[in-house]
């Protein structure tokens, strides 16, 4: 986590130069701005990363002499098969669409958008995949 908060923290160094050089050199606020916010992003997720990184142990990242597998193991569980978030996507560009075409369109894409969120969250409670 060492080389990621160094990382973070070069990279916010980087973009408050650049900020201030937009800012100076085109004068436009809103672009001054969200360079501005970039930066701040930067140093809240290097210090985040550096201020973690003396807390833990030292991983695999951390060392120079290390193998691929030295981190290797288990991520996580992810689902191997779902049709939930094909609801969600649907219920998302129907209300996306809504905006465009008219918020009548919202309580259609509003059922979808349900549906496919609580399927997700309660997959694992019901059917073959209980004991999962």
């Amino acid at each position: 986590m060492k080389i990621q908060g160094k990382m973070f923290i070069w990279l916010s160094i980087f973009i408050l130069a650049m900020a201030i050089l937009y800012g100076v050199w085109s004068k436009e606020p809103a672009g001054t701005t969200a360079l501005f916010m970039a930066f701040g992003l930067a140093v809240m997720i290097g210090y985040y990363l550096a201020f973690t990184a003396r807390r833990v142990d030292a991983m695999a990242q951390d060392d120079k002499e290390a193998d691929v597998a030295d981190e290797a193991g288990e991520v996580g569980f992810f689902s191997p098969h779902s049709w939930q978030p094909l609801s969600l996507a649907i219920g998302g560009a129907f209300a996306f669409l809504g905006v465009a075409l008219g918020w009548w369109l919202l309580y259609f894409s509003l059922p979808l958008i349900l549906i496919g969120i609580f399927g997700w969250v309660f997959e694992y409670y019901r059917g073959e995949n209980q004991n999962q």
